[in-house]
Order: C-alpha cells, then sequence, then structure tokens
C-alpha cells in the first residue's frame, strides 16, 4: 500500500487528491466534512462492537449446546445447524441458522438448453409465462453470476415433462456448497404472543 503524503499545513485534500488553501474553502463544505466525518468514523466503531456481539453470540450459542450436549455423552464441534433457544419466561429467542453458500458448474447450461427445448416444445400460449420465468431466472449479475434463490425457484414448478424433469437433475447434479455463513438473529414476545425481531439494523431502524 502506497503510503499517504502529508498535507502541508493550511491545506485540504479534495477527492481527486489536489491540495486546496484552506482560505479557499467555503465554511459550509468544512462544516459538511465535520459532519460526514464524525459520522462515519462512529459509524465505524459500532461497526466493529457489531461484529465483536456477533462472534461472541456465536460463542456464547455454540458452548451452551455443547454444555447441553454433554449430559448426554455427546460431543460438540463449532457452529453446526440451526437451533433455536428460548428464555424460560418465553419472552426472548435467539436463533441461529447456517446458511449454505451454493454455486452451479458447467452443468446449469445443459439445464438451460433443456428447459429451452421444452418451452419450444410447449403450447404458445404457455411459452411466453415460461420462457420470461426462465429467462429471469438464468439472468447474471455484475459479477456474471446467476441468482440462486431464483434457479431453484425453477426446482419448485412441478412439471411432469420428462425433459423438464431431466433439466431439474442437471441444476440438481450442478449445484456445490462452496462455503457456508452463519446468522444469528434476536426476537422479543409482544403483547399479541408474537416474536418480534429485535433489530440490529441501523438502517431499519424507526
Amino acid at each position: 500500500m502506497t503510503p499517504t503524503k502529508p498535507i502541508p499545513e493550511g491545506y485540504w485534500q479534495d477527492a481527486a487528491g489536489n491540495l486546496v488553501p484552506e482560505s479557499k474553502i467555503k465554511d459550509i463544505d468544512k462544516l459538511r466534512h465535520q459532519t460526514v466525518t464524525e459520522l462515519c468514523e462512529a459509524a465505524k466503531v459500532r461497526s466493529a462492537q457489531l461484529n465483536d456481539f456477533k462472534d461472541n453470540s456465536m460463542g456464547d450459542v455454540s458452548a451452551f449446546i455443547e454444555t447441553s450436549l454433554e449430559q448426554y455423552g455427546v460431543k460438540y464441534g463449532g457452529n453446526k445447524g440451526n437451533v433455536t433457544l428460548t428464555s424460560f419466561d418465553g419472552r426472548y429467542q435467539v436463533v441461529r441458522q447456517i446458511q449454505d453458500r451454493l454455486s452451479f458448474d458447467e452443468r446449469l447450461q445443459a439445464a438451460k438448453e433443456l428447459i429451452d427445448e421444452c418451452v419450444v416444445t410447449w403450447s404458445a400460449g404457455v411459452n411466453d409465462n415460461i420462457r420470461a420465468l426462465v429467462n429471469h431466472a438464468f439472468q447474471v449479475d455484475k459479477e456474471g453470476k446467476v441468482s440462486v434463490s431464483r434457479i431453484l425457484a425453477l426446482r419448485s414448478i412441478k412439471i411432469s415433462d420428462p425433459q423438464w424433469q431431466k433439466a431439474m437433475e442437471a441444476i440438481a447434479d450442478s449445484m456445490h456448497a462452496v462455503g457456508s455463513k452463519p446468522y444469528i438473529r434476536f426476537y422479543e414476545r409482544n403483547a399479541d404472543g408474537r416474536y418480534e425481531s429485535i433489530n440490529l439494523d441501523i438502517a431499519r431502524v424507526s
């Protein structure tokens, strides 16, 4: 990483890297810079705290599960599987979920060809709807990757056509787990008896 050059006294550096005399910068621009910088620096601190809280929470859940299973002589290691823990009074719940990250190999292209063949052979009235669904499912993002959820949605469609079934088999064969991501969520029961999420996302806090 290239070291940052020191900024001479009496100058500010703009977004393009140019040095601007402080006397030429408007007060409102200085105030904007101060406001944005202070808020973002505070946000970075909170973000680090949340990351620590998540790591500690996952560790506490794993430690509890290990303690709970020891009474049955079962050894437990790591964050494995989904689990819901509920407080004795039922007021709170902690939910840990482990979600696999999936990718598809070259056999997904075979599935696409088979599905296209199905669409061509089916009635014209169905073609438009199914073709739109298929094209949407196989759209790629900016990184050239397809949406796992949209591809999996195709597999939920009940169609008995052997060609379609062969395509669904190709999709299943093309899927690979490339890792997993742990999630932990916290809930509190409201007056109606329903569990509501304890929100840790600042963008969703009302």
